[in-house]
Parts: structure tokens; sequence; C-alpha cells
């Protein structure tokens, strides 16, 4: 009986330990799979000026690099209250396409251009998607309508 529970006991950490691993992979990156790009860096090494864009969005730390990939996932209600996009800050190249997915947390989300120059509809299902093809270079500012105020914002620097 000592064998089979010792066998188990070990077996059983080595699948928690292959879990882990696994994991692990999985949290790197808010969006595009991951992946650190094709910069080399989790994050740009000089964060652009954004105008105070950031003031009021909690989980805003750097910009994410993820350039070097054909497309990119946003969440959208994120966050523990549900009200962010997740990575909020990303660089791609010109001719990436965004993909905003819904998580269906914190009511009812819209993606909208700092210019109203691309507007979704305001959705409250997860899994909805909502996709952009970014090809000038600069910065794109966007947020939800209904929670601008309350910080729900992001910016995509496409180079």
């Amino acid at each position: 009986m000592n064998d089979s529970l010792s066998r188990r006991t070990v077996l059983q950490a080595l699948g928690g330990a292959s879990m882990t691993v696994a994991l692990a992979g999985c949290s790197g990156g808010g969006g595009g799979g991951g992946d650190d790009g094709g910069g080399g860096s989790q994050f740009l090494e000089s964060e652009p000026d954004y105008e105070g864009w950031f003031e009021d969005v909690d989980n805003y730390e750097q910009t994410r690099n993820l350039t070097g990939q054909d497309s990119v996932t946003i969440s959208v209600g994120a966050g523990d209250n549900g009200l962010r996009f997740d990575p909020p800050a990303i660089a791609v190249d010109a001719g990436t396409t965004i993909v905003w997915e819904w998580t269906g947390e914190g009511g009812g989300h819209n993606v909208a251009g700092e210019n109203r120059e691309f507007e979704s509809e305001t959705v409250t299902e997860g899994g909805h998607t909502y996709e952009q093809t970014v090809s000038e270079t600069g910065i794109v500012k966007y947020f939800c309508t209904p929670h601008r105020a309350l910080g729900m914002k992001g910016a995509i620097v496409v180079q």
C-alpha cells in the first residue's frame, strides 16, 4: 500500500507541476497569446507620451510590445470590476488586426475611437468580438462610452 501511495503522490505532484508550467505560458500576455512580440521585450523600451490619457486607468503600467503579430486580442470588461481593457496599452505593427473580445463582466461595453473614427455596438454578452485593422502609424486612443469616466480607456501604438 505504501508503494501505491508513494506513486500516487509522485504522480499528483508531477501533474501539478506540469499544469503550473503549462499555465505559466498562458498568463504572460494580456492579448496576443502571451507572446512578448517581435521586439524581444515584453514592454516598449520607451513609453509614448499619451498626454494624460491613462491618468484614471488603474491597470495601466506600461505599453505591452506585441509587434510581429498579425492579430492581437484585447479583453473588454476585464479587471476585478469588469470595467477595464486588458491590456490597456499595446504596440503593434501597421496592418495588425485588433480583436476586442467581451468577457461578459461589468455590464454593457463598447469600443469607440477617441474621435469616433470607429465605434462598436454596446454589448453585454461574453464572447462577442469587434475587429479593426490599424494601418496608419501613430497612437490610436479608444474608450468604452458608458464607462469612460470610470477609466475604461486604452491605446494602440502603431509602428
